[in-house]
Order: structure tokens, then C-alpha cells, then sequence
């Protein structure tokens, strides 16, 4: 029968793992500034400072590309609460709370970034951004029920920054401007070094305590949720950025679960027991619905926007005389 591992010994197993990965990902990641991506010369005065408060023509975004601004920028924001949950369950020393300390400092300059751009150009309404903030970052994130450990929190941190590397990605490609653009792919390239950091070592954790890590990836995969799940607007703005593709089912599957599972060699190990083997039979059941799930989600789509094109075509009805 497998050796359970404790939470104690799975840090002290995966330890110099983390210290590989932290050598490595500091020999290869490119530190960049924020205030570099920003058009500053477009920056002009609010009332408060003698000059012109927001008004909505003064956007050049699109209504997608504004949704997907702000929920991935609120995202970002919440930094507080997701140091606060990696450090509860990466806890120790050494390599691992060096490493914590250098996600952290990577993850805080997206949302410096995102928001003086945003504010620069006047890309959404800042009154409005900052009270959602405000309401956001009070609310906090907080793990779902059930979830805890290192083994939960590595599963989730790979999906999770995988998911949002995609989110950043669509998103400046809809914004239209080749500087929103440029900004958003420099953070989604650090969205996917800490992917591979996260994957390397959950990789690691899979070698050392198969049955457990497999039962953790499971749970994880079963109940997914983007960290900005919950706030303002979310059900309104989610649905928008779903119908637009900024992230949708198709991409959770072929861009963030697929290749994943592929990298740990999740359905090809041979080193599970019976009960590594019931919980990847889970995992199997499951993805094979989600399959079934993504096309019905596409047929659906693809008809709602088929007749969304079909009245924006039509000719306006003239009333009676």
C-alpha cells in the first residue's frame, strides 16, 4: 500500500524541487516595467485637478474589450488574498518562501500596468474601477470548500495561471490597440513561466505521491473557478467574455486542461493503486462530459450569434405614416 505523505513531509520532499525550479526560473525570466507600456503622453488631468472627468466616448475600447479589461485587472488586484493562501499552504522556509516572495513581486506588476493604462487612455471609467476594487479586495478570495494542502493549491495554481495567460491574451486582441496588446502579452509570458514553475513541481509531487496527487488534480479539474469569480458584475461580464471567446469551455479544455494532464502524463503512470486508479477514472468520466459539454456550448453559440447577425442585417422597419 502507498505511504500517506503529510503536509509536513510533502514540503520537505518537494523542496529542493522548488529550489531547481526557482534557479531556473530566475536564470530565464526577463524583468520588465511597468511604465514601459503605458502611452503616457495621452495622460491629461481629471476634474479634480482642474481638468475633464471620464465620459464614456472617451473610450476607444469596444464593450468587449472593456469587460475583459476590468475583470482581468480586478483579477490581478486580489494579489493580497492569493499570497496570502500560497503562503498558508507553501509554508516553510527556504526555497519556498523565496519563491513566494518573488511570484508575488512578478504578479503585483500586472495590475500596476493594467490600470495606469487604463486610466492614461481612459480605456474605462476610473470611479467605477476603483469602487469595484474596493468592493473586490474586501470580499477577498477564498478557497471553495474542501480545498487545502499543497497538493490542492499546486493543482490549482497550474490551471489557474495557464487559464489566465489565455484570459490576457484574448484580451488584447480585441482591444484594438497594438499598445494594449504588447502590455498584455509581456504579463501573460509571466503567467506562463509560473505555470511551468507550478507544473514542474506538481510534476514532482505526482513522482513522490501518485495516489494523493492524482485525487488532488481531480478535485481541482471537477471544480475550477477563475479567481474572479464573485465579483461585481461577474455573472453579466463572464457570460459577455464567454460569447466572445476571451475565455470559453473550448479553451479551458484544448488550451489549459489538455496539455496539462498530456505534461504530468496524467492517464499513462503506471504507479497508481486502486485508489489512484478510481479517482483517474473520475477524471477520465468527466472530461469525456466536458467533451460533450464544450459542443453543445459551441452549437449554442454559434446559433446566438447567427441571429444576433441576422437583426443587426435587417432593415429598419419603417412605422406607419
Amino acid at each position: 500500500m502507498a505511504t500517506e505523505l503529510t503536509q509536513l513531509q510533502l514540503l520537505r520532499e518537494l523542496e529542493p524541487v522548488v529550489g531547481e525550479n526557482l534557479d531556473r526560473h530566475l536564470a530565464t525570466v526577463k524583468d520588465w516595467d511597468p511604465h514601459d507600456y503605458v502611452p503616457w503622453d495621452e495622460g491629461r488631468n481629471f476634474a479634480a485637478m482642474g481638468g475633464v472627468d471620464w465620459e464614456p466616448e472617451q473610450s476607444r475600447l469596444s464593450e468587449v474589450a472593456k469587460v475583459a479589461m476590468i475583470t482581468n485587472l480586478l483579477t490581478e488586484d486580489n494579489l493580497p488574498s492569493y499570497h496570502r493562501t500560497i503562503s498558508e499552504n507553501f509554508a516553510g522556509d527556504g526555497a519556498w518562501v523565496t519563491w513566494v516572495g518573488r511570484w508575488t513581486a512578478e504578479e503585483n506588476r500586472h495590475a500596476i500596468a493594467m490600470r495606469d493604462y487604463l486610466v492614461v487612455t481612459r480605456g474605462v471609467d476610473p470611479v467605477a474601477l476603483e469602487n469595484d476594487r474596493m468592493v473586490h479586495m474586501t470580499k477577498g478570495v477564498h478557497a471553495p470548500e474542501g480545498y487545502g494542502g499543497v497538493l490542492d493549491q499546486l493543482a490549482y495554481v497550474t490551471f489557474q495561471e495557464l487559464a489566465t495567460r489565455v484570459s490576457h491574451r484574448s484580451t488584447g486582441r480585441v482591444c484594438d490597440d497594438p499598445i494594449a496588446d504588447r502590455m498584455l502579452s509581456r504579463i501573460a509570458t509571466d503567467e506562463n513561466m509560473h505555470m511551468i514553475f507550478y507544473r514542474n513541481v506538481a510534476a514532482a509531487a505526482f513522482d513522490r505521491a501518485p495516489d494523493q496527487t492524482m485525487e488532488a488534480i481531480t478535485k481541482v479539474v471537477k471544480n475550477f473557478a477563475m479567481p474572479g469569480t464573485g465579483m461585481p458584475n461577474w455573472r453579466r461580464n463572464g457570460v459577455l467574455m464567454v460569447k466572445h471567446g476571451i475565455y470559453d469551455l473550448r479553451q479551458h479544455l484544448d488550451e489549459v486542461l489538455t496539455p496539462v494532464l498530456r505534461v504530468w502524463k496524467a492517464f499513462e503512470r503506471t504507479d497508481l493503486t486502486a485508489r489512484g486508479e478510481r479517482s483517474r477514472e473520475e477524471l477520465g468520466a468527466y472530461l469525456e462530459k466536458l467533451e460533450r459539454d464544450v459542443v453543445r456550448f459551441e452549437e449554442q453559440r454559434a446559433r446566438l450569434l447567427a441571429r444576433e447577425a441576422a437583426r443587426a442585417d435587417a432593415p429598419a422597419t419603417v412605422g406607419a405614416q
